[in-house]
């Protein structure tokens, strides 16, 4: 049964819940009517977390085609306590883990790569986390690295897909730190390596890297990538080689944790 929120005196509205994740590169803002997505919205993170989330609850409400009203805020992700406003705070490993299961029910390993880390994730039935595994330590397997490496190419981060699709020589950046990767890349650069085989290393580089962390727990199929990194069509092709795994992705993998954070507290009101 969909819970109610009283809106006026004689006017009785489904209860919006507003799911808003904080991550370092981007928020995100999904809302949930107890039944459906309804309204969301994506926005650059910026350096004002609060003020960003409060425009995305704005936006998402705008596609939604709803006029600003009462919701049930719950935050998740890296800036989660920033969120004002908020009824509940729930961990990203959580909300991740809830969020995938809605789209893939079967689904039993999440690897989750944003702009600043990367996760892998075991899940149970219903998306019951098992187990998880983070790298937050290092640039390297995660979206900054792929924004450094592109600036050093002089590409948008857009072009991964169409320049790797060209790749023929499998070159191969040794270095894990990205600092030094970007020394071995313009050294690449200055033997004149061709653009789409360094594009191809520095996604090889990405999906060696998580494929490493996921090794930790175990990569166990169906595996759904989520994160900014799942719209790179390079470092997808590379991880499912690398794991023999087809991977699947959400519709808009950038949702996943602010529609778990919506369906968390779904089930607790």
């Amino acid at each position: 049964m969909v819970p109610f929120l009283w809106t006026t005196e004689n006017q009785v509205m489904p209860m919006l819940f507003a799911g808003i994740d904080v991550g370092s590169q981007s928020t995100a803002c999904v809302l949930w009517d107890g039944k459906t997505i309804c309204g969301f919205a994506v926005l650059p993170s910026g350096v004002n977390p609060r003020e960003r989330a409060k425009e995305a609850l704005k936006r998402a409400l705008e596609t939604a085609g709803l006029p600003e009203r009462d919701c049930f805020i719950v935050a998740t992700g890296y800036g989660r306590y920033q969120v004002e406003g908020a009824q509940l705070v729930v961990s990203e490993i959580t909300c991740q883990a809830q969020g995938v299961a809605y789209f893939f029910p079967r689904a039993r390993t999440v690897i989750d790569i944003g702009g600043q880390d990367s996760k892998v994730i075991r899940l149970g039935e219903g998306g019951r986390v098992l187990d998880f595994v983070m790298n937050d330590k290092c640039a390297a397997g995660t979206g900054r690295f792929l924004e450094l490496m592109a600036q050093v190419l002089e590409i948008q981060l857009e072009d991964y897909g169409t320049l790797f699709a060209r790749a023929r020589e499998p070159l191969t950046l040794s270095q894990t730190c990205a600092v030094f990767a970007e020394s071995e890349l313009i050294g690449y650069i200055a033997q004149g390596k061709r653009k789409e085989d360094l594009v191809r290393a520095v996604a090889a580089a990405v999906a060696e890297r998580v494929k490493a962390l996921g090794e930790r727990l175990g990569i166990v199929p169906p595996l759904v990538v989520t994160g900014g990194v799942a719209k790179n069509q390079a470092v997808l092709k590379l991880l499912e080689e690398r794991t023999g795994c087809e991977i699947l992705v959400p519709p808009e993998p950038l949702l996943t944790a602010g529609l778990g954070a919506c369906l968390v507290a779904a089930k607790k009101a």
